[in-house]
């Protein structure tokens, strides 16, 4: 189901647009579509034939996504294992200070060969009222004042079921712009089309090493845009929004943690309108790639810092409970392989 679904579905049952935004909003707050406010009841304010259709629109939306279980980690983080309609599942993540990680996709086509969600390939397409349906559902937890998109998938393979998202989130969802963030290892259509949105999000771009060469190891089937030009297009968007882009960089030990690649971060970012936050990886011990240890991210920080680049360290959400994206739903797809198995079996 996409967004424009929803209120056709509403304009069916006789819905104008002012009734159509009330109920969306409520949604969108985690309330019952028929919530009214302080100043005004459903029933002097919805037509009886919006009312009367709204039971079945509220079950068929409550449908679009369900948790499947949930995971807190000790730094007030909470994983989400959400099962989409037809038993496909992603990952949402409850963050610190209102925060929200959500999915576009349910696996991934771009391969990072340090991600879990892209091992298993791209199964299928979030639409957008399940994007958004992941934010009415966090938000009946704890209150939810940013979004980042940063969770499994690429949001650019989705466009534009991440753009109807984000325009209804930065709209109806009371969602601040720049409190909305597209994550992107780096498409021409991001740089294309989110100048021309009447909602224009926070940029992230996944960045990992200033090498081309060692991008297209990292990134296999990323689009061939070298550091470089990534870097320009960044700092366009930057400046014609007025808030600045969030490089990303998932640490990982003896590839990209070298004097050579902090040396090449100076050379790209100096005196761009820029944040370069370093992710630490994730890692299990059984894992081919492996964090930096704690000095050593700790001498990249102060390094960069000290050479003029606003630099941040950011722990993947959860880590306690092994919540790196994407591992999730690949322990929950091999407990259901192997039960599978095992039925089979006896």
């Amino acid at each position: 189901m996409r967004i424009p679904d929803i209120h056709q579905r509403l304009a069916d049952l006789g819905a104008l647009p002012v009734h159509s935004g009330r109920v969306v909003r409520a949604w969108l707050q985690g309330k019952p579509l028929d919530a009214g406010t302080r100043r005004q009841h459903t029933e002097h304010f919805l037509p009886l034939s919006v009312r009367d259709g709204l039971p079945a629109l509220a079950e068929e939306l409550g449908s679009l996504v369900s948790l499947r279980s949930e995971h807190p980690g000790v730094d007030g983080s909470a994983r989400l294992l959400v099962a989409l309609r037809d038993g496909q599942m992603v990952e949402s993540v409850l963050l610190p200070r209102d925060g929200l990680c959500v999915s576009t996709q349910v696996g991934c086509a771009v391969g990072c060969v340090f991600c879990m969600t892209g091992k298993s390939g791209l199964l299928r397409q979030v639409g957008s009222a399940e994007i958004v349906a992941q934010v009415a559902l966090a938000r009946r937890f704890r209150p939810v004042k940013k979004v980042v998109f940063m969770g499994m998938g690429e949001p650019a393979h989705n466009l534009e079921n991440v753009l109807e998202a984000i325009d209804l989130l930065g709209t109806d969802g009371g969602i601040g712009h720049k409190n909305l963030v597209f994550s992107t290892v780096g498409d021409m259509r991001v740089f294309e089309r989110l100048p021309q949105e009447r909602v224009k999000p926070a940029l992230a771009l996944s960045l990992h090493t200033t090498r081309a060469d060692l991008r297209e190891q990292l990134l296999p089937k990323a689009p061939r845009i070298a550091p470089d030009e990534l870097v320009e297009l960044g700092e366009r968007y930057a400046r014609s929004i007025g808030y600045p882009i969030q490089y990303q960089w998932t640490l990982l030990k003896g590839i990209n943690d070298s004097p050579e690649e902090m040396d090449g971060i100076l050379r790209l970012l100096k005196g761009k309108y820029a944040v370069m936050n370093l992710i630490p990886y994730n890692s299990l011990d059984a894992d081919e790639y492996q964090r930096p240890d704690g000095e050593r991210i700790v001498q990249m920080v102060r390094y960069l810092h000290s050479r003029g680049i606003l630099t941040k360290v950011r722990n993947s959400a959860g880590q306690d409970v092994e919540g790196g994206c994407g591992q999730l739903r690949a322990r929950a797809v091999e407990l259901v392989n192997t039960r599978r198995l095992q039925r089979s079996a006896s």
